[in-house]
């Protein structure tokens, strides 16, 4: 039990990554920055907008936006602490070994696992779908049986059936274009990250600047037609409307939707090692990235909803049939070609940050270090899980339905945003003199806040999210006591199979 709970220092967080086994430092604030916004502004900014201005908040989605933003900035303060007092790979994952023990730090690491490769399975299917939409424009088609997964989740009946199809080929080629561009090193990866990133804001930017002529005030009346609450606890809702199956609509219930437009900003700290200021440099990423996105979500879900009334948005394509309304069809093809841009830096930092986690933990014995752990000698990137990664996410992306799993995305996030603003309140307590070359403000209210917060979107998700999440941590736990708990380098330094390096 001892070694369930036993905690791990600052001092040999930081010894560590010394040596051989180190990462490049070639990271500065501003590519940090474009990391961050290409984890958070993918796809969804040009599709997800519509359908949760259509269904579930009308205008008021951009007070959604700010709600959602607000919770993610709680956690992200936190984050911005951590990541200055340990600039270790690992992110959510080291900060709760330094705070709640091996335990929790092994099921925060399994739960970024799953967030950073479910979720970039996830998007490489999106991408494929885009892919496809903007090939089309020239003629050009993928055949059916290589153009999707073979297996589809029919949400009605809950059960899966056969497509037709043999395997989703554009998102198995580029999971290993990313792959191979991640493998190659850190700054071709966040070079070619901000390429894409350009792209996409270019395209956003276009969207706010000329969308703006063509608003309509009367169109912002309603502003709130579903209401301004909609919470619901495991599925039960407890205040505002509701659809006809129950469902909960109105601000709130907005703001838990497209809360997870979000995902990715917390990548940002799994680079801290790579970082060549990181005391500095990391917290100006997460919080520059995190109020970024939120003033351009806001601004085209303005646009958006200024363009077309509420309820005549188009749900599948709501941005690019707006500009078609106003006469400028052209435009649909620049927003369909930003949207394969912005999700393949999406699908880059998803897959840039899951080997870092896998690298924190091999570190610690819970994983097989000669794998996990090795740093290419030429490339210095950990080239054996970024490959491992690759193939996950290829075979899942080209096989499998995703789309019932995104929900495991999102709460898994939650959870980690949980975890770590409970870790700062703790090591404020437990460890007060360590140095904080960035502190959260307003501490405990901020990190109480944040973990309120984050509980109230967490519960307004179906119920099922829950199990399976408690599914994916019980796998987790299995290889947790079956592999990592004799193996770990803290636990053999309890029973004395090693010196101490430090640990208490």
């Amino acid at each position: 039990m001892s070694q369930l709970f036993a905690k791990k220092s600052l001092k040999v967080l930081l010894d560590d990554m010394a040596g051989d086994n180190r990462l490049k430092r070639a990271l500065g604030p501003v590519t940090l920055t474009a990391l961050g916004v290409g984890a958070v502004i993918g796809a969804g900014i040009f599709v997800a907008t519509g359908e949760a201005a259509h269904n579930t908040a009308g205008p008021a989605l951009m007070l959604s936006y700010v709600v959602a933003g607000v919770t993610c900035i709680f956690a992200a303060l936190c984050y911005a602490e951590f990541a200055s007092m340990a600039p270790v790979a690992g992110s959510a994952y080291t900060y709760a070994y330094c705070t709640l023990g091996e335990l929790f730090a092994w099921i925060i690491g399994w739960d970024l696992v799953l967030e950073y490769a479910v979720g970039a399975a996830t998007v490489a299917n999106g991408w494929s779908s885009y892919f496809q939409s903007v090939i089309a424009k020239f003629g050009l088609h993928f055949p059916d049986a290589l153009s999707k997964a073979t297996i589809a989740y029919n949400k009605t009946t809950g059960s899966f059936e056969m497509t037709g199809g043999i395997v989703n080929l554009p998102a198995l080629l580029v999971v290993g274009i990313v792959t191979a561009v991640l493998v190659k090193g850190i700054s071709e990866s966040a070079g070619f990250n901000a390429l894409m990133v350009f792209i996409k804001l270019a395209a956003v930017l276009f969207v706010i600047i000329v969308g703006a002529f063509y608003i309509n005030p009367e169109n912002w009346d309603p502003f709130a037609p579903y209401g301004w609450t909609g919470l619901s606890f495991f599925g039960h809702p407890v205040a505002g409307q509701t659809t006809p199956a129950g469902e909960p609509v109105g601000m709130l219930a907005g703001a838990a939707i497209i809360f997870f437009a979000y995902i990715g900003f917390d990548s940002v700290s799994t680079h801290a090692e790579e970082a060549k200021n990181p005391q500095r440099d990391v917290p100006i990423g997460i919080i520059a990235s995190l109020l970024l996105c939120t003033v351009l979500y806001v601004g085209v879900v303005a646009v958006l909803t200024g363009m077309v009334k509420y309820d005549q948005i188009d749900v599948n394509s709501g941005v690019s049939h707006a500009f078609k309304a106003a006469g400028l069809p052209w435009a649909e093809f620049l927003i369909a070609a930003a949207g394969v841009a912005g999700i393949t830096s999406v699908l880059l930092v998803m897959m840039l940050s899951a080997p870092r986690v896998f690298l924190a933990m091999s570190r610690d014995g819970l994983l097989p270090k000669a794998f996990f752990a090795e740093v290419h000698p030429k490339f210095m990137t950990p080239w054996k899980s970024t490959i491992l990664v690759g193939l996950f996410v290829a075979t899942l992306a080209g096989f499998l339905p995703i789309d019932f799993l995104l929900h495991l995305t999102n709460i898994g996030t939650l959870f980690a945003f949980v975890i770590v603003c409970a870790a700062v309140l703790i090591m404020r307590r437990i460890n007060p003199e360590a140095a904080r070359p960035f502190r959260c403000p307003l501490v405990p209210a901020v990190p109480i806040i944040g973990i309120l917060a984050c509980l109230m979107l967490m519960f307004s998700l179906p119920a099922a999210n829950w199990m399976r999440l408690f599914a994916w941590l019980g796998l987790g736990l299995v290889i947790y006591f079956s592999y990592g708990k004799r193996h770990s380098i803290l636990g053999k330094e309890l029973r004395g199979e090693i010196a101490p390096a430090g640990h208490k």
